[in-house]
């Protein structure tokens, strides 16, 4: 049983891959260009993200523990192309995303994903699929454009994010973040 204090200090966290402000804003500009407004709810630039981990509502200490694992990892950081975009119906979801997902990310994420199940952690038991949400609510056919944004980023960090819902909009706030070492 979750006693009220626990339910209080809990927090809503997720692992995940920071966007350089400059992407941000062209993948903004591309979406605005390539869709109409009806097709979702847009995520706010801010909001752009790559998700490593989902860990949900978590105590305060599992938080700690959570952190203190993700400062133990140790991996070359890569670069990530977003090259695909989908439509998922069922989730309401538009994406950008990955159609060769680089191996450092794959295995960035299954350590987090692994290490949040350990820890008690929901994980989907779907396949990890990277992408950037670019809508949400997008419950009818969207008309998906031939072409993406085909952006390149370089991945040196990860970080834990916590999701804050109030006044009507959602944001997220980085916790913390690690470095990913360069050795090429």
């Amino acid at each position: 049983m979750i006693n009220a204090v626990d339910k209080i200090s809990s927090r809503r966290l997720f692992f995940a891959l920071a966007l350089p402000d400059a992407l941000q804003q062209r993948i903004v500009q591309w979406r605005a260009d390539n869709f109409p407004p009806e097709a979702g709810r847009p995520i706010a630039a801010a909001n752009l993200h790559l998700t490593l981990a989902f860990l949900g509502e978590v105590s305060h200490a599992k938080a700690q523990m959570l952190q203190q694992q993700a400062g133990r990892i140790s991996q070359q950081g890569f670069n990530v192309t977003l090259d695909d975009i989908g439509h998922w119906p069922g989730s309401g979801v538009v994406w950008l995303g990955c159609k060769n997902p680089p191996r450092g990310l794959l295995q960035l994420a299954q350590l987090l994903r692994s290490q949040a199940a350990r820890s008690g952690c929901y994980q989907t038991p779907q396949p990890f699929h990277p992408h950037v949400s670019l809508f949400r609510g997008a419950i009818r056919p969207v008309a998906i454009p031939a072409r993406t944004t085909n952006e390149n980023f370089r991945v040196n960090h990860f970080s834990l994010y916590e999701s804050v819902y109030a006044r009507g909009r959602t944001r997220y706030n980085m916790v913390h973040s690690w470095p990913l070492t360069d050795r090429e």
